[in-house]
Order: C-alpha cells, then sequence, then structure tokens
C-alpha cells in the first residue's frame, strides 16, 4: 500500500505503490506481498549463507515457523486466514529490511544489531543465535507489524488478538524443537549450564505476551505521533540491549575457524603434550640455578639463553572480537557508518 512511514528518528520512509519500501538511496527492499513469497525470499537468504552463520542459525528457525503458518492459512486454524497472511507478509518485511541493510554496509535497527555484528563470534552458540533473532523479530517488530497491519486494514488490534495468539502454539512447539536440536550433547552438558541458565530466562510466550501490550500502548498512542515513535524507539534500544545478553560468548564448542587459528574456541589439546608446553607451567621450564628473586609470573626471565622471548600471557578464556561478516567477506563493510535512521519504528506519519 502506498504511503509513508516514520523512522524512529523522524525520517520518512517511502513505500511505493508496488510495494517497495526504500529507506536509503542505498537500500531498497521490495515488500512480500504473500506467505509463499515470503517463503521463497527466506530460502533464498538461507541459499547464500553458511549454515553456522548467526543470521542463517536464524533464519531457518524463521522459514519453519512460516511453512507452519502457510500450511494452516488454507484451513480453520485460523479465524481470519487473509488477515494472518497480510500480517505475515508485513511482519516479514521488517527482518527483510534488516538484511538488506547489512548487505549494504549499513546498520539494521538496534534490536537486530547484535545479532548482525556477532554473527560469526566463535563463542556464541547456535541456540543463542536462534533466540535472539526470535527476541528481536518477536518483540520489537512484531508489535509494529500488528498496529500496521491494523491501519491498513481498518480494524482494531482486538480483531486480530484471537489469531495472534493461536499463533503462540505454533511458535512453542517450533522453539521447543529448536532447543533440543541445537541444545549441546551429553558429553557438553556440564560446560552447558551457562547457557541452559542464560537461555532459561526467556521464553517466547512470554515475548509475545510484551510484544502485545507493545501493540495496545502503540495504538493507544497513534494520536500522539511523537510519542509514539519515542515509545518505540525506546523498544528498538531496550530489544537490542537484550540481544547483547542472550549473545554473551559462552565459548561451549569448537570455533569453524581452521585448526591452530587464534579464532578457535575449546579446541582439544595436542597428544601426549609434555607438562612444560602449558603456558602456566612456569615451574617446570625453571632453569637450576634461576635467580631467587625471578617469580613465578616471570617467564621471560627463566627462557634459556638464545631462546626467543615467550609470548605475553592473555586474560584466561578471552574470546577473539566480534566480526561484523562472516567469514571470508571483505573487511571493508567494519568502519561502517552510524545509521540511525534505519531504526524503523514503522508507524504511519499523521
Amino acid at each position: 500500500m502506498p504511503g509513508t512511514t516514520m523512522t524512529a528518528d523522524g525520517t520518512p520512509v517511502t513505500v511505493m505503490a508496488t510495494g517497495t519500501v526504500a529507506v536509503t538511496a542505498a537500500v531498497t527492499v521490495t515488500a512480500p506481498v504473500t506467505v509463499e513469497e515470503v517463503v521463497d525470499r527466506l530460502r533464498g537468504i538461507g541459499a547464500g549463507l553458511p549454515p553456522t552463520d548467526g543470521v542463517a542459525v536464524f533464519n531457518r528457525l524463521y522459514l519453519t515457523v512460516t511453512e507452519a503458518v502457510r500450511d494452516r492459512l488454507g484451513g480453520p486454524y485460523f479465524a481470519d486466514p487473509a488477515a494472518m497472511a497480510g500480517l505475515d507478509a508485513v511482519f516479514a518485511g521488517r527482518y527483510l529490511l534488516a538484511v538488506a541493510a547489512d548487505a549494504a554496509g549499513q546498520e539494521p535497527p538496534a534490536c537486530w544489531r547484535p545479532l548482525f555484528a556477532l554473527r560469526a563470534h566463535p563463542g556464541v552458540h547456535p541456540l543463542q543465535f536462534a533466540l535472539a533473532g526470535m527476541s528481536a523479530h518477536i518483540q520489537h517488530d512484531l508489535p509494529l507489524a500488528v498496529v500496521d497491519t491494523c491501519r491498513r486494514r481498518g480494524c482494531e488490534p482486538a480483531g486480530l488478538a484471537a489469531d495472534y495468539h493461536r499463533i503462540n502454539d505454533l511458535l512453542a512447539e517450533v522453539e521447543t524443537a529448536v532447543r533440543e536440536q541445537l541444545m549441546p550433547g551429553p558429553d557438553l552438558l556440564e560446560r552447558a549450564e551457562p547457557l541452559t541458565h542464560l537461555l532459561g530466562a526467556w521464553s517466547v510466550e512470554a515475548a509475545r505476551e510484551g510484544a502485545w501490550a507493545a501493540v495496545q500502548a502503540l495504538w493507544e498512542l497513534r494520536a500522539v505521533p511523537a510519542a509514539a515513535r519515542a515509545f518505540a524507539a525506546a523498544l528498538d534500544g531496550s530489544v537490542g540491549l537484550l540481544g547483547h545478553a542472550l549473545l554473551l560468548p559462552l565459548g561451549l564448542h569448537p570455533a569453524p575457524a581452521a585448526a591452530g587459528s587464534p579464532g578457535t574456541v575449546d579446541a582439544p589439546d595436542a597428544p601426549d603434550a609434555p607438562a612444560s608446553a602449558t603456558p602456566d607451567a612456569v615451574d617446570a621450564v625453571d632453569a637450576p640455578d634461576a635467580p631467587a628473586s625471578a617469580t613465578p609470573d616471570a617467564v621471560d626471565a627463566v627462557d634459556a639463553p638464545g631462546t626467543a622471548p615467550a609470548a605475553p600471557h592473555t586474560a584466561a578464556g578471552r574470546l577473539p572480537e566480534a566480526r561484523n561478516r562472516p567469514a571470508g567477506e571483505g573487511s571493508g563493510a567494519q568502519a561502517r557508518p552510524d545509521q540511525a535512521q534505519l531504526e524503523c519504528s514503522g508507524l504511519p506519519s499523521a
């Protein structure tokens, strides 16, 4: 539907009659019209990403949910299948916009930035990627999509409430399957305790209930556009903070980087490695006549003559810095300009 919406900072976003959303001159996204088109677009995104990429992990989850919704549109599951199909397309458009912004070298909305920034971090578990994407899409994008859909259809949110809550059952089924599929096996069970504790604090049911509360607040604020935009911007930022928490690097699985590279995490020790090869075994490499002033940490002072100085110790458990893009992509996109205008509130202007 043609018209104009507003970003969180008040920048207008034009929606063309063809369904094209122009965010800036560099980013143009054709909004999907049907659920089948959403499925095709998600499959296309997944085909272009390595399986271990964090965005790819969420994309597979989102594709599964979208296919489940599509398969129920033709039956009696939804009271208003047409409205749900429209909501699904509007909802997906926000994720597609974030993907397009990142591909163009611009920052996506704040709620999506943690996932795109940490997508290749070797210390983040795939399950964290999946749930961080769900958090951004449900707790920020969904309430804005519901409000957009109601305005376009000329209905109150209460008219979509029953079908909205029916989707909870679908999401709960998919989330349970994903947790079972991605949780570490028995061999990593003890080390996975921090992961279990972290992810136990987030649930799809609570997220969708919170999103519905945001729908009601945004709907009441529609007559005060400035207040509505401020609310949407605050929601964007708070969900982004939650995303950072969900993506806390835990280092629970080997990194996908090549063996011996700095990116590896929890790599197995080399077989039969001598005790003196460990960085902390200082006493084992002390020369017999080492001076008494040498402290246990003064590794360089006890190196044999003629040998190169030992490398300085790094902090225990330190992980490599996050990369903005999957391995193999150019480094020029790392220094990306701030694009506050992409923090979409999705609220039509007065």
